[in-house]
């Protein structure tokens, strides 16, 4: 991959912004401790108030999205048991087999439209008590679904999967490291999302624009297993006071601005969709992450971003035929729209180039 433009509009991921220069600040005048030894000032009123905008007992600060997820698994599961999820679902694209690494726990998965399913489909995943079965005991939520292309689990399709869920008697996960995208867009509360879940992960370097942090919130029983794990898995860290300064200041200053983005990306969505080789449906966009079809005849969507990246556009191949974009609070409207002339002048020119 060729070094980017200075100026270079990344649309590869949210995960990609740079702290703002209060951001900066903040973290400058953290008060801080040790948290190791359970006196890190700025962590600990971090996790407070995360618990307490969730409705859990408790939470405790992770360096990472994929280990916050894996403690939580960890933390509701034996070796051996099986967890539910979309065949999508970040825990297994993304976290590179640590369900089977770290759990000893196998994936089984409920299929649904745009990264959400049905409580039916979570039964048919539920097997019958039996020696020869691996036992289901997980059930896992990802909301917004990166897979879905930044899909909202409506609240009451939510209510009715974790109401499954618990006539099966099974533990529930929402993986929500993009859950203040989903209520921004859906007017939901974040409680209102969390109340149906055992344990909840949220995410400050996505969405937020925090440079790192992740958080598990859940009963007091839990988190105690969830802070051990944590410490095994070797996610304790000392002067972290510095990044929970800055995931506090991104809860306080980049929430209601997440709206700028989902607006960013349907307006994005909407201006390319006429332009040949992509298909997108426009209307599906409901966050901040789009997905575009290339037509393969054209070529692979690698090609495509290739060719992106070499006019300053920066972009991410999600299949051989797919393109991800996700705006974020480093790019601005007027960027977006440069990027939009630059997506339709390389497609042009490649199509003419084709039908010469």
């Amino acid at each position: 991959m060729p070094d980017s433009k200075p100026d270079a509009i990344d649309l590869r991921s949210d995960t990609v912004t740079r702290p703002t220069g209060a951001m900066w600040e903040a973290m400058r005048g953290a008060e801080l401790g040790d948290d190791v030894l359970g006196d890190e000032p700025s962590v600990l009123r971090l996790q407070q108030r995360v618990a307490s905008e969730l409705g859990k007992d408790e939470a405790c600060f992770f360096p990472s999205g994929t280990m916050a997820n894996q403690s939580a698994i960890l933390a509701t599961t034996q070796p051996g048991d099986e967890v539910i999820c979309h065949p999508t679902a970040h825990i297994y694209h993304y976290e590179s087999g640590a369900p089977a690494a770290l759990s000893g726990v196998t994936l089984r998965f409920a299929d649904g439209e745009r990264g959400m399913y049905e409580p039916d489909a979570l039964s048919a995943c539920v097997r019958p008590v039996n020696h020869h079965f691996a036992p289901a005991r997980l059930a896992i939520i990802e909301n917004t679904s990166n897979g879905g292309g930044g899909s909202v689990w409506p609240i009451e399709l939510v209510e009715r999967v974790a109401a499954r869920a618990r006539e099966h008697g099974l533990k529930t996960h929402l993986d929500g490291a993009r859950l203040w995208n989903a209520s921004v867009a859906s007017g939901v509360p974040l409680k209102d999302f969390a109340q149906h879940f055992d344990t909840v992960s949220v995410c400050f370097s996505k969405g937020l624009g925090a440079p790192v942090g992740s958080a598990v919130a859940g009963d007091t029983q839990t988190m105690a297993r969830v802070y051990r794990i944590r410490k095994m898995f070797g996610g304790a860290m000392r002067q972290s006071g510095l990044l929970a300064a800055a995931c506090t200041f991104a809860m306080d200053h980049h929430i209601d601005r997440l709206a700028d983005d989902h607006a960013n990306a349907k307006h994005l969505a909407e201006s390319l969709a006429p332009f040949e080789p992509l298909t997108i449906d426009a209307a599906s966009i409901e966050t901040n992450i789009a997905f575009f079809r290339v037509d393969p005849g054209w070529g692979p969507a690698s090609k495509l971003v290739d060719m992106l990246e070499a006019q300053g556009v920066r972009t991410i191949a999600s299949a051989p035929d797919q393109i991800r974009v996700v705006t974020h609070l480093d790019v601005s409207r007027p960027m977006i729209d440069r990027a939009i002339e630059i997506v339709a002048g390389v497609c042009a020119r490649k199509t003419e180039q084709e039908t010469a």
